[in-house]
């Protein structure tokens, strides 16, 4: 069985892991291990740099055999994080999302060193998290109890080449669309509910880059 540990922006990308990726890995000889980046009583969000190395370096070292990757938003990131300011605004999400991950590599390798390095593999949401959800709108949807917006999921992802180019603003980020139409969303919760309703399948299908991080950590076995 080989080890990953996935540093987990929040609660929502930590369940996520649980209740959607942990079971079927297993199945293929991969036991994936989510947490929340941060120490106890200090965990999820403020994704800083600092605070990601210190949770790599522990898990990376502690045990030369297992894996480590990351699970978090583009959206969101502070300028000063790797990779943030030199990622083109007008440049594909694949361009922009290898220009985060190999400024964040680069920086963890001259921390930790090209050998240990190896067993990182770094991986960004493209734009956020609830972009995967539109991967199907109507299930999105139903998962969240709220049949009524269904028409409108739907004509948001028409919009978009993929779910994962839903964009990057403060106005137009996936969270940013679904708080709009529903009051008090909780993450957390209707977020959680809707991948289950969705599905990893139909999330895999829709969206490209999430799909080829998945099959990264699935060639581990």
């Amino acid at each position: 069985m080989t080890l990953v540990h996935v540093i987990c922006e929040g609660q929502t990308e930590e369940s996520f892991v649980r209740e959607l990726l942990v079971a079927p890995f297993a199945h293929r000889g991969v036991y994936l291990m989510p947490a929340l980046i941060g120490r106890p009583g200090h965990k999820g969000g403020n994704f800083k740099f600092e605070r990601l190395s210190a949770d790599v370096e522990k898990r990376l070292l502690a045990d030369k055999s297992c894996y480590c990757t990351t699970f978090f938003d583009f959206y969101g990131l502070p300028e000063s994080f790797p990779g943030k300011k030199e990622a083109d605004p007008a440049a594909s999400i694949e361009i922009k999302a290898a220009t985060l991950q190999h400024a964040l590599t680069a920086k963890l390798a001259d921390k930790m060193g090209d050998a240990v390095i190896r067993r990182f593999i770094p991986y960004v949401q493209m734009y956020e998290f609830e972009g995967l959800l539109f991967s199907d709108p109507q299930k999105m949807a139903q998962g969240m109890d709220r049949s009524d917006i269904e028409q409108v999921f739907i004509d948001i992802a028409s919009d978009f080449e993929t779910p994962e180019h839903i964009n990057n603003s403060p106005q137009t980020a996936p969270s940013k669309r679904i708080e709009t139409l529903i009051s008090g969303y909780e993450k957390p919760l209707l977020g959680t509910l809707a991948a289950l309703e969705v599905g990893l399948d139909s999330m895999r299908e829709q969206c490209v880059m999430f799909d080829a991080w998945l099959k990264k950590i699935e060639a581990l076995a």
